[in-house]
């Protein structure tokens, strides 16, 4: 790695200089000289770290200390923890013996003023607190191995080797990072050929049914005879034609048309109904048609055969042009299935099965001509971005939804109700209940963690958070917030996982009765470490505390979007953990935001009903601004019986984008509603819903997505979709 990049900075160094930008080689040398990483030197970063102690500078060390931290230890194992600490402490103790054999004392105390804190609780720092006091700490039992020159070259020799390691571990684990993408990349593409190839079948088997049940009999059984068959047959013509058997072609065509003449249709009546009940009469009723059909005699049989529908004889030549023009009609029906040719040929064989033109099957067929899979689609355009390949229900919950959210891998939901009820199930390959959380107080929040992705954070509204293990089915931890700030309202876990965010609100001054607002609640945002299960500090909002209805992360966590109860949106840099800019959003609260999957923008949804795309390069700027259905947004309301009235304060998700970040779910009265992102064109309502849709979720670890809509009556739906670039 490191000579990769040493090369890589002098290529840069020479085109620099060859293109003549001296000004832009002047900044890379500044950066260069600048850079913490040191070019993954080693060297390098233990001539920094001597540099610190050897003037004396211990804010830079302990600064420079924990940036090695971040950058580096952190992504290592829990198991290399303890050898990090212990080369921290080695770090400090080799800057004390520094001072002391410079006789800076004043340098010596300064450490212990500003590390006592830190250091009090800590048994291996106990015994060296006396330092400053002792007179010849070189000569004491337990300091004179910490002065001596082996102490220090070995303890220099052991942080160099151990970065040494690092960098080789990191750079071995990028790539078998970078080996697992790709084969995770390739069985997706697999999978997904395998879910198009079914999509195709489905798809010919339909249009074949639906084909064959829109054609008359005759047409529907001539695909099935070959030109040998047709001329054998047109070459038989003995006087039993009218009573052979079913599977004779010109049996079956004379039959037919002797039934539609005879049998009357009945106003109003599908031509379906007309043939199955010409089809299925009674052997009276059929005793006497045959009576009144004259039957032709062997002679007149030879040479000429019964027009369809009537008495009248028809001649050789005259049968063969009708069975050409059959054929002619079976080929243009089969290879031009539109709308228009469609009733052409309902028009053209009129004589034969009478259909009404404002018949449920024409305005079916119209329907399923201009839509392009089962998942409809926009009226008239030929472009459907998804096939909806399948949609399934899970029926666990009793009440209504509040959160339902899918890990980072796609293999698990978490959902969770008004009653407290959390469910962690599966759907692939089956769907499945893992586990059920039952919480003795109120729950108001989850959220599944990135690292390791089975823990799931469940926020409560009396001041505390649990972490869970959904595979144990234990929880590993409870953590007490606030007792003025209650109601945990949003929890984010950090990409990096090592820490996460928490909105903790005090009681909404809100009226149950009107939902009139009394102003904002206050609330707090938290930062709380993961490993030390510890809060780690507290965001300052501005202008006020003010409660955080939600939160997300960018890509790597060095980002954090917040929507507030005062519609204001805060953006903070979640390395210096400070806001870098808030602007007014939305009139009222806003409910739901995400970034963009480019992350230069923010999308969100507020109390104003509003969908908006925010650039976060320049505050409060909007990129395109479009007003939803009420039904989308919230409150939502759930109508019954004798006058009972159910109403909800959005909760979870209010929209979710695809893998790439076209298109995007909100909800709807009765399901999920897709829109492309550009210009908020709907594109296909996934429905199968009886009850508002509260939240939703849209699974992007696979290429073929799965949507997650979860509404009032405890209801989900899963919707497989199958992702195309047209029909």
């Amino acid at each position: 790695m490191t000579s990769a990049v040493e090369r890589t900075d002098e290529l840069v160094r020479e085109y620099l200089m060859y293109r003549g930008f001296t000004s832009a080689l002047r900044q890379m040398d500044m950066e260069i000289k600048a850079d913490k990483d040191k070019g993954f030197r080693v060297d390098k970063i233990i001539e920094q770290l001597q540099h610190f102690v050897q003037s004396f500078d211990l804010i830079g060390l302990r600064d420079y200390w924990s940036y090695l931290d971040k950058r580096f230890f952190s992504r290592l194992e829990d198991v290399y923890r303890p050898t990090v600490n212990k080369l921290r402490t080695s770090l400090f103790r080799y800057y004390l013996v520094y001072t002391v054999q410079s006789n800076r004392t004043e340098k010596t105390q300064e450490f212990f003023q500003k590390q006592a804190l830190e250091l009090q609780g800590q048994s291996e720092w106990r015994d060296w607190f006396v330092l400053p006091f002792i007179k010849d700490p070189e000569q004491n039992q337990t300091f004179s191995t910490y002065f001596t020159r082996q102490w220090a070259d070995t303890f220099l020799v052991s942080l160099h080797n151990f970065l040494s390691v690092l960098f080789q571990f990191l750079l071995s684990f990028d790539r078998e990072v970078q080996r697992n993408v790709a084969i995770f990349e390739e069985n997706e593409m697999l999978r997904q050929m395998v879910f198009a190839l079914q999509a195709d079948q489905t798809r010919l088997r339909k249009e074949e049914e639906h084909l064959h049940h829109r054609l008359p009999s005759y047409v529907q059984n001539m695909d099935r005879l070959a030109d040998t068959e047709l001329d054998l047959i047109s070459s038989q013509r003995n006087s039993n034609l009218a009573t052979q058997s079913r599977g004779g072609f010109f049996s079956l065509l004379s039959q037919n048309k002797r039934t539609t003449a005879k049998t009357p249709v009945v106003a109003g009546s599908s031509p379906t109904q007309a043939s199955v009940s010409s089809g299925r009469r009674d052997p009276a009723v059929s005793q006497t048609s045959k009576l009144k059909d004259p039957v032709p005699s062997s002679k007149e049989s030879k040479s000429v055969l019964s027009s369809p529908g009537t008495n009248e004889p028809i001649s050789a030549p005259l049968r063969q042009r009708r069975l050409q023009d059959h054929e002619k009609e079976r080929k243009e029906l089969l290879s031009k299935p539109s709308i228009q040719t469609t009733d052409k040929r309902v028009d053209s064989i009129d004589g034969e099965i009478h259909v009404d033109g404002n018949s449920e099957q024409v305005d079916m067929m119209s329907k399923q001509t201009r839509g392009c899979g089962e998942g409809g689609g926009r009226t008239g355009s030929n472009e459907q971005p998804f096939i909806k390949l399948s949609q399934e229900e899970y029926a666990e919950h009793h009440s209504s939804i509040m959160h339902c959210r899918v890990d980072c891998s796609g293999r698990r939901v978490a959902s969770l109700d008004v009653d407290g009820v959390i469910k962690v199930w599966s759907f692939n390959p089956l769907m499945q209940t893992k586990a059920t959380i039952m919480s003795k107080s109120p729950l108001l929040s989850l959220e599944w963690a990135s690292k390791p992705d089975r823990l799931l954070l469940l926020g409560s509204g009396v001041g505390t958070v649990r972490l869970y293990d959904t595979e144990a089915k234990k929880n590993l931890c409870e953590m007490a917030i606030d007792d003025i700030h209650p109601r945990i309202l949003s929890l984010a876990w950090s990409p990096s996982g090592t820490s996460f965010v928490c909105s903790a609100a005090a009681h909404s001054p809100r009226s149950s009765d009107n939902m009139s607002g009394l102003g904002p609640a206050q609330g707090r945002l938290l930062l709380w470490d993961t490993k030390t299960v510890k809060q780690q500090l507290q965001f300052s909002l501005v202008p006020e505390p003010v409660a955080i209805n939600c939160t997300a992360f960018n890509h790597n966590g060095n980002l954090l979007v917040t929507g507030a109860a005062d519609g204001i949106i805060r953006l903070f840099d979640m390395q210096r953990y400070e806001s870098v800019m808030s602007w007014k959003a939305h009139e009222g609260e806003v409910y739901s935001v995400e970034f963009s999957y480019d992350e230069n923008t923010v999308f969100s949804i507020g109390e104003d009903g509003k969908f908006i795309q925010w650039n976060i390069h320049r505050s409060g700027v909007k990129q395109s601004e479009y007003v939803l259905p009420s039904d989308a947004t919230g409150p939502f309301i759930l109508s019954g019986y004798s006058g009972y009235k159910q109403v909800q304060v959005p909760r979870g998700r209010l929209f979710a984008f695809d893998s790439e970040g076209n298109y995007v779910l909100t909800c709807s009265s009765n399901g999920g509603v897709i829109y492309k992102e550009k210009g908020l064109e709907n594109i296909m309502a996934l429905g199968g819903h009886k009850a508002p849709v509260v939240t939703v979720d849209w699974c992007t670890a696979l290429d073929c997505g799965t949507c997650l809509t979860a509404s009032m009556d405890g209801k989900i739906k899963l919707s497989t979709l199958l992702a195309q670039k047209s029909c």
